[in-house]
């Protein structure tokens, strides 16, 4: 039953996900807009960002989970807690190529998860 419900929940997930993915273009277009000051936690557009940062993070978490529930090797292997700066999170988006900025937010997680833990060979 448990395992139902994590797939059922991890589906939702990637729906959810799918239906309203932003690209890393528009994320840094929107957060291009917002100011580097104290207020910036104020504005909507920056709650939008967090929100989306959060929500690929927690769908990066939930597919290596139910890949080792499977019996799979995981796609990475995040620990437990990571943390995450506004400058490190602008950064790596920066460093993708122009041509490659159309990916989710989620698939740019996705792959950044899996440079900076991956798992280790079996």
């Amino acid at each position: 039953m448990k395992k139902l419900a994590l797939v059922v929940g991890l589906a939702a997930t990637l729906f959810a996900t799918a239906a309203q993915a932003m690209t890393v273009q528009e994320f840094l277009t929107t957060a291009s807009r917002i100011p580097q000051n104290p207020t910036a936690m104020l504005r909507s557009d920056t709650r939008r960002l967090i929100r989306e940062f959060e929500g690929a993070v927690r769908t990066v978490r939930a597919e290596q989970v139910a890949a080792r529930q499977a019996g799979r090797k995981p796609a990475t292997c995040m620990p437990e807690r990571v943390s995450f700066s506004p400058d490190a999170i602008l950064g790596r988006f920066n460093s993708i190529p122009a041509n490659r900025r159309n990916i989710s937010v989620t698939q740019a997680m996705r792959e950044w998860m899996a440079e900076r833990h991956p798992c280790p060979a079996s």
